[in-house]
């Protein structure tokens, strides 16, 4: 069965905004600031050396709720609807603000919801896991190791493919695959750490 987190990215190869491309980060501040850069959301730890690893002012919110998500799906077996909604709104807008920031897309994220060529859809778990919940931080733990390995392995093709944009226009494809690849990892690992699903992420990039 497919995974209940979904992330489609509609392709953007040639013909990209070089202007743009030049000062991406610059342009990506204001959503830095409210949603995160790249990195893993549900880890806002102070010694962060990754920039924008921490899921900005909203993924701090984000992180307590998710807090107190696991009390009360530990204790009840039921996540509060009102968190879930929040959290899956932020998921929607920290995926389209990442996939900016990573060079995917030129067209500039909206702030909130509203149509844009990122969608990430989550689908609510049947019933929950008690048992993986309550040892959620440690079952990802293999997680965290590969995909601290794929950001470098991205912020080194994503310099590369910088340049190869800032002269070309054209972003190579088989290093945006790459890119696509490491988002979708990352969204799903946050969502799972965020106790959105329960099923144990796949390793792998589709």
């Amino acid at each position: 069965m497919a995974y209940p987190v979904t992330v489609r990215i509609e392709p953007l190869i040639t013909n990209r905004n070089r202007l743009t491309v030049a000062f991406r980060i610059i342009l990506a501040i204001p959503h830095i600031i409210l949603v995160g850069g790249l990195g893993i959301a549900a880890t806002n730890h102070p010694d962060s050396q990754s920039f924008g690893a921490h899921g900005g002012i909203l993924g701090i919110a984000a992180v307590v709720l998710a807090i107190v998500s696991w009390f009360t799906l530990v204790i009840a077996g039921s996540h509060i609807p009102g968190i879930r909604h929040y959290t899956t709104f932020y998921m929607r807008w920290r995926a389209r603000a990442v996939a900016y920031l990573m060079l995917l897309q030129d067209t500039y994220p909206p702030f909130g919801d509203a149509a844009y060529p990122v969608l990430i859809e989550v689908v609510d778990p049947p019933t929950r896991r008690r048992a993986t919940i309550f040892f959620r931080v440690i079952l990802a733990i293999p997680h965290f190791v590969v995909l601290a390995l794929l950001f470098v392995a991205w912020w080194i093709t994503a310099f590369v493919s910088w340049v190869i944009i800032l002269f070309t226009g054209n972003y190579p494809e088989g290093l945006y695959n790459f890119g696509v690849g490491v988002l979708r990892w990352m969204l799903r690992l946050e969502c799972y750490m965020l106790l959105l699903v329960d099923e144990y992420p796949p390793f792998s990039f589709d």
